[in-house]
């Protein structure tokens, strides 16, 4: 797959008192893309309760760059930019772009999978690894043994 981006309608609520979009608001529009691209690779709800894995954050950054306002067009993408060779943990980057044009943002989370019930990191079913990989691959992507 070469590109997964998503289309967000900035709200009145998604604001902050300067009139520009609220900083945690970056951090909800990254999370909506990667999972609504899990959702449509079989990484869904129903899965995730099934096996009892779920996915878990360790570090989530935002580089601002260019404020985003009411009224913008705003596309989110997001690439695999590192992965261990048994899916366990990864990297993902999310661009948030304003008019197709204009680089707003870049949010960069590195994760792992957990056990729901043991409440321990694992590798995830075949079905979820199938689906992440899936996932665009950034420029410099780098697959990692453990």
């Amino acid at each position: 797959m070469q590109e997964y981006s998503k289309k967000v309608e900035i709200r009145w609520s998604d604001l902050d008192p300067n009139f520009h979009l609220r900083h945690s608001v970056y951090y909800d529009i990254g999370a909506y893309c990667r999972i609504a691209f899990m959702n449509e690779n079989l990484i869904t709800p129903a899965a995730m309760q099934q096996f009892h894995v779920g996915p878990i954050i360790f570090r989530e950054e935002c580089l601002f760059k260019k404020e985003i306002k009411f009224g913008d067009e705003v596309m989110v993408n997001v690439k695999l930019n590192k992965c261990r060779e048994d899916s366990s943990r990864w990297t993902m980057v999310h661009e948030l772009w304003i008019n197709s044009v204009i680089l707003a943002a870049i949010i960069t989370i590195d994760g792992a999978w957990i056990d729901t019930t043991k409440r321990k990191l694992t590798v995830p079913p075949g079905v979820f690894i199938t689906g992440l990989n899936k996932m665009p691959r950034s420029a410099g992507f780098r697959m990692e043994s453990k």
